[in-house]
């Protein structure tokens, strides 16, 4: 019987909540060196600017506990934001947000049904919607950025009503910690993570696995809709190359947060905690006078060490399972 020493237990808690021992020290590192990086302004700057790409991650981090990718949330992010700021002046805030997000959903939902139904492959349906919906934003706003003279919405968000915690960012924790409690809490929840770990598996409990993969796949696009929208609104305009920094980043989060691109793991709340690691690094980067060359390059280094672990955890994943099928099969043939 094997056992389980101090050190062993030790090791499992660093690895289990690695992203949050990350996120520390990379948040002692800058306020150490980078120069006014240690003060209240800062730290609302960098949980505003947090918000963007950590509701964007909720629902890739649902594609990815899937076992699947979606490239077109940047673009969905970029949509979201165009067409909420672009409707206001006729619709208002409220309906202006809704068409947004609803537009996004539209997009997740024809890629979680070419997906589903037609069987091809996720990477292949999300850059093709990707280009798409690029070409639809820069169509709808002649290749320019949008404004809107009703700036009230953005400016109540931004509203230091508690220290640290402007709306925007009380909004998006909400939103994350309700997904969060969903997926691990409910049965519904659980079944993505059974669709990712096992296709087979989750067809034999009796889970509807295309419907699964559609309503992955439209929440991804609904929550990175939602995510340019409000960002817009902060901003009180929209870009039509807003979310093209967005995908690396968020696959990158997502991946340092734990979950894997084999599918069935992944926590929301984790992938969170990792876009705010590199919000904190790219803030005291930027204070330390690095250049957006340099913070190019620490995204790509960043994003290279990710995949190499995740292939490497993959393979010994692999390997330990073909040694327990070779284990199973000695065991059946000396019986």
């Amino acid at each position: 019987m094997l056992k389980t020493g101090r050190n062993g237990k030790i090791s499992s808690m660093v690895n289990r909540y690695r992203i949050v021992w990350l996120c520390i020290i990379t948040f002692l590192v800058m306020s150490i060196f980078a120069p006014h990086f240690f003060n209240l302004y800062n730290f609302t700057t960098i949980l505003e600017t947090m918000c963007l790409n950590a509701v964007v991650a909720i629902g890739f981090t649902i594609v990815i506990i899937m076992g699947k990718l979606d490239l077109s949330i940047g673009s969905n992010l970029t949509l979201g934001a165009m067409f909420v700021i672009g409707f206001e002046p006729h619709f208002g805030w409220t309906i202006s947000l809704l068409i947004a997000v609803i537009s996004g959903g539209i997009v997740g939902l024809v890629n979680g049904l070419l997906v589903a139904k037609a069987k091809i492959d996720s990477f292949i349906v999300t850059l093709g919607t990707m280009t798409i919906v690029q070409g639809i934003v820069y169509l709808y706003a002649n290749g320019g950025a949008l404004y809107t003279k009703d700036t009230g919405l953005g400016g109540w968000l931004q509203q230091s009503f508690i220290p640290l915690f402007p709306p925007i960012v009380l909004i998006s924790v909400i939103i994350i910690l309700v997904f969060e409690g969903i997926l691990t809490f409910t049965r519904y929840g659980r079944g993505f993570y059974i669709l990712g770990g096992n296709k087979e598996t989750a067809w034999l409990a009796g889970l509807k696995t295309d419907q699964y993969l559609i309503q992955g796949f439209t929440i991804s696009g609904m929550t990175a809709a939602l995510a340019g929208a409000l960002f817009a609104i902060t901003l009180n305009s929209a870009l039509p190359d807003l979310g093209v920094s967005s995908t690396m980043q968020v696959i990158a989060a997502t991946i340092i947060g734990g979950a894997s691109m084999a599918g069935g793991e992944g926590s929301v709340v984790k992938s969170m905690v990792a876009v705010l690691t590199l919000v904190i690094l790219y803030n005291g980067l930027t204070l330390l006078g690095a250049g957006n060359s340099i913070q190019i390059l620490f995204s790509g280094l960043i994003l290279a060490v990710v995949v190499l672990q995740e292939s490497f955890s993959l393979y010994q994943r692999n390997k330990l399972r073909g040694q327990r099928v070779e284990l199973l099969k000695e065991f059946s043939l000396k019986r």
